[in-house]
C-alpha cells in the first residue's frame, strides 16, 4: 500500500503541471485585456501610456514562457499572486469564500448520502413494485430538476408561506458567518441552498446505488449464499452491499468535488458569495491570476478525491490490492 501511495502522488506532479499548461494557455486565448478594461474611459477609450504602465505592473508584457514560469514556481511554493482586479492576494480572496463553498459541499454530500443509499437499497432488493418505481420517479425527477429552478422555488415558497404565515417575507441572508459563531444564522443562509444541491445529488447516486447492487445480487455467491439460508438482510449488508459501493464511492467523490466549485448559478440565486461566484467574477474581468489559481484549486481537489476514492476501495472489497 505504502509503494502505491507513493507513487500515486508522484503521478500529482505530471498531472497539476499539465492542467497548468493547459489552463495558462486557455486563458491567454480569450479576447481582451484587463489593463484596457481598467482604463477604459468613457466611450470605451483609453490612454496608451497607462495600459504600459499597467501591464508593466502585472507583469502581462513579459514573455510568455516567463510568465507561465513564474506562475508554475508561485504554485510549487503555494503562492498563488495577486488578483489583478482587486490587488488582493489570491489566498486571501479565495480563503474568504471557500469556506462557504466546503460547508455547502459537505452539507450536500451529507444530505444526499442519507437520502441516497437506503433508497437505492430499497429499489434493487424490491426491483419492480411499486417501491421501485416510486424511487425511480424520484431519481429521474432530481437528475432532471437544475438545482438553481428547485432553488428559485424553495425561495418563493418560502416567501410566500412566511408572509402568510409570519407577514413578513423571507430572504436570503446577505452576509455568510461561520458556522460555529453563529450555528441558527449559518444554516438558516446554507440548509436551502444545500437541499437543492443535495437533492440533484442524492439522484444521482440512488440510480448508482440501485444499479450497482441489482448486479452484485445477480453474481453466484449471493445466490450461493441464498441457497444457505441466509437471512437476506444479512445478505445485502454483509455479502452485497460492500461490493456494490465501489463505484457509488467514486460517484460520491466526483460530485463532491464538482459542488466545490461548480454551483455557480445556485450561489447567485441564493446569494452565496463562494468559490463558484467568484469564478465567473474572476472570468468576467479578465483576471488570469484568480481564474488560473481557482482552476488550479478545483484541479486539486480533484485529484485529492480520486485518490482517497481509490485508498478506499480497498477498505470496501479486501480482494482489491495495490502493489
Amino acid at each position: 500500500m505504502r509503494k502505491y501511495i507513493f507513487k500515486r502522488l508522484l503521478l500529482v506532479i505530471p498531472t497539476l503541471f499539465g492542467a497548468a499548461a493547459l489552463v495558462f494557455i486557455m486563458l491567454r486565448l480569450i479576447p481582451g485585456d484587463i489593463c484596457e478594461i481598467r482604463m477604459a474611459g468613457d466611450g470605451g477609450y483609453f490612454d496608451k501610456a497607462a495600459v504600459d504602465t499597467c501591464r508593466g505592473e502585472m507583469g502581462t508584457n513579459k514573455p510568455m514562457l516567463t510568465q507561465f514560469v513564474s506562475f508554475v514556481w508561485g504554485l510549487m511554493r503555494f503562492d498563488f499572486g495577486t488578483s489583478m482586479w482587486t490587488g488582493q492576494p489570491v489566498l486571501t480572496e479565495v480563503a474568504l469564500r471557500f469556506e462557504l463553498s466546503l460547508q455547502v459541499a459537505i452539507m450536500s454530500t451529507i444530505i444526499g448520502v442519507i437520502i441516497a443509499i437506503p433508497l437505492g437499497i430499497i429499489s434493487a432488493v424490491r426491483q419492480n413494485t411499486w417501491l421501485d418505481y416510486m424511487v425511480r420517479g424520484f431519481s429521474i425527477a432530481g437528475i432532471a430538476t437544475p438545482a438553481f429552478w428547485l432553488g428559485l422555488m424553495i425561495i418563493i415558497g418560502l416567501l410566500v408561506s412566511t408572509q402568510h404565515f409570519l407577514g413578513t417575507p423571507w430572504m436570503p441572508p446577505i452576509t455568510y458567518i461561520p458556522i460555529w459563531e453563529d450555528p441558527v444564522y449559518n444554516l438558516s443562509m446554507l440548509i436551502w441552498p444545500t437541499v437543492a444541491t443535495g437533492y440533484r445529488y442524492s439522484a444521482v447516486v440512488t440510480r448508482m446505488t440501485r444499479s450497482a447492487l441489482l448486479e452484485v445480487l445477480r453474481e453466484d455467491y449471493v445466490r450461493t449464499a441464498r441457497a444457505k439460508g441466509l437471512w437476506e438482510k444479512v445478505i445485502i449488508r454483509k455479502h452485497a452491499l460492500k461490493n456494490a459501493m465501489l463505484p457509488v464511492v467514486t460517484i460520491i467523490g466526483l460530485e463532491f468535488a464538482f459542488l466545490m466549485g461548480g454551483l455557480v448559478v445556485t450561489e447567485q440565486v441564493f446569494n452565496l458569495n463562494g468559490i463558484g461566484k467568484l469564478f465567473i467574477e474572476s472570468v468576467l474581468n479578465n483576471d488570469y491570476t484568480m481564474t488560473q489559481s481557482l482552476v488550479m484549486l478545483v484541479v486539486m481537489i480533484f485529484v485529492m478525491v480520486n485518490f482517497a476514492v481509490d485508498i478506499g476501495y480497498a477498505w470496501l472489497d479486501p480482494r482489491i490490492r495495490y502493489n
